[in-house]
């Protein structure tokens, strides 16, 4: 086999001295596969914070606080802090390799850039299928809260709700994508101003009831009341709530002034998604405490709203909890179509996954790629293992971000001309890459087993199918 050269500067730009690319060849009226074809920038900075705050703002507050309360009580305010810490580490590296490379696929293109093919395929294949493990743990969230509707309205239903609707989505929201970016921008910000009016309402009235405004005064229990070792636990748990930031990244190349709009989304993202995690755990906790709040699983906020405001407060959070996970669910389904798109025009994946759609603009099989295999995770219905899997696969790219930072900062190649540049360096994407590894060791131990088989099926597909390709660049 020869070598295979996929010539493609990181900054997005021609090389200097090269012919321009040719004439693209046509697949079909609709359809093109070369690489003088981009991806158009639609995004700005309200729908890149849309991206990372919709992501992050569905599984932290809507599904996850009964499970972190049953495994880390009060303390589990400390595991969401750790987990937004570390996401706020990683994000500042993260926001400079973006600015310089404001291209899609995210991790998987600046990890390739800095640390070779290798490297990059492990965690553009990784990046694929973490996020597919968290789209699906995210429509299982939207079953559950689904399901609890139709409890609600005392509706029986033949078939599995949870399950049912969560695929249902997941084909509506495949299709939504395949539509257009603008559009999918244009519904992830009116989901996301709706949530955050929502949840301002309520979590500020449930701070009020908890210290005593409204007269219970039910500041909650001892706060180490499980022990220290399941505060870690938690993190490495609810750190899925934390990919969104990362996925703005995934969809660089479509971010309107990526120098300012890139750093922006992804560091305010991350900061404002803590302050909803932290607020949340506490109101929670602070209406029924951490046993009995872990009785209630991945609905308990529905309970808590009831709690406070009776029928219309559940019915509003139901309706908040369905709008939260749809638009985490919308949003990875988008970034890991993304990823597969980057793979396919490195050839590190069939070249036919980056055809892109003429009439919508978008990469219409990278799309159906990243839909279908999720709705076969779905299927299995397992919440807590699909949210460990995707962080497991997440914690390694973000770890290795960091690294690929480093390493470009000492190499200094021409290209690398970030707008912005991180602050703290070399510190701050050290202490970020130790983190993010470190927090793998407090995850069960299924979890760290799928991720590693992943990690190592994506090896060995580079190996074979890929082990000739070298990109410009290389290390």
């Amino acid at each position: 086999m020869t070598d295979r050269l996929v010539d493609v500067d990181p900054t997005g730009e021609n090389v200097a001295g090269e012919a321009p690319a040719a004439e693209p060849d046509a697949v079909t009226d609709d359809t093109t596969v070369h690489d003088d074809v981009e991806l158009e920038r639609t995004i700005g900075l309200v729908g890149g914070l849309a991206i990372g705050i919709g992501t992050m703002i569905g599984a932290g507050i809507f599904v996850f606080p009964g499970l972190a309360a049953a495994n880390a009580g009060l303390a589990a305010t400390l595991s969401f802090a750790i987990g937004g810490l570390i996401a706020l580490l990683v994000a500042l590296p993260t926001s400079e390799l973006a600015t310089a490379m404001p291209r899609s696929g995210g991790g998987y293109y600046f990890v390739s850039r800095g640390m070779g093919t290798a490297y990059g395929a492990v965690v553009g294949l990784g990046l694929w299928l973490g996020l597919m493990f968290a789209s699906a743990f995210y429509l299982v969230g939207l079953g559950h809260y689904a399901s609890a509707v139709f409890a609600e309205l005392d509706v029986a239903l033949s078939f599995n709700p949870v399950v049912g609707i969560g695929l249902l989505f997941g084909v509506a929201l495949t299709a939504l994508s395949i539509g257009g970016t603008e559009n999918t921008a244009k519904l992830q910000n009116a989901v996301v101003g709706v949530l955050l009016v929502v949840l301002t309402g309520f979590l500020s009235y449930g701070v009020l009831d908890a210290v005593g405004v409204f007269g219970r005064g039910t500041v909650p229990e001892q706060f180490f009341s499980r022990g220290y070792v399941p505060v870690l636990s938690t993190a490495a748990l609810v750190f899925t709530s934390y990919l969104g930031f990362a996925q703005v990244a995934t969809v660089a190349g479509e971010i309107k002034q990526p120098g300012r709009n890139l750093p922006l989304a992804m560091v305010g993202s991350v900061l404002t998604v803590t302050v909803f995690y932290i607020v949340t755990i506490f109101v929670a906790t602070s209406a029924f405490g951490a046993d009995r709040l872990g009785q209630f699983g991945e609905t308990a906020m529905v309970e808590v709203a009831r709690d406070f405001l009776g029928l219309p407060g559940a019915v509003a959070i139901l309706g908040a909890g369905l709008l939260a996970t749809f638009s985490s669910a919308n949003a990875s389904i988008l970034s890991a179509s993304r990823a597969v798109y980057a793979l396919s025009r490195d050839a590190l994946l069939p070249r036919r996954a980056s055809e892109i759609n003429l009439r919508y603009g978008t990469p219409h099989i990278a799309l159906l790629a990243a839909g279908g295999p999720i709705l076969v995770l779905v299927a299995t219905g397992r919440v807590e293992l699909l949210a460990e899997v995707a962080s497991f696969l997440h914690l390694i790219m973000y770890g290795l971000m960091c690294v690929a930072q480093i390493v470009l900062r000492r190499r200094d190649p021409e290209w690398y001309t970030p707008s912005y540049r991180v602050p703290g360096y070399p510190v701050v994407p050290a202490v970020g890459a130790l983190a993010s590894v470190g927090l793998i060791a407090f995850m069960q131990p299924a979890s760290i087993g799928i991720g590693i088989v992943v990690m190592l099926v994506s090896y060995l597909w580079f190996r074979y199918y890929a082990g000739s390709v070298t990109l410009k660049g290389d290390v």
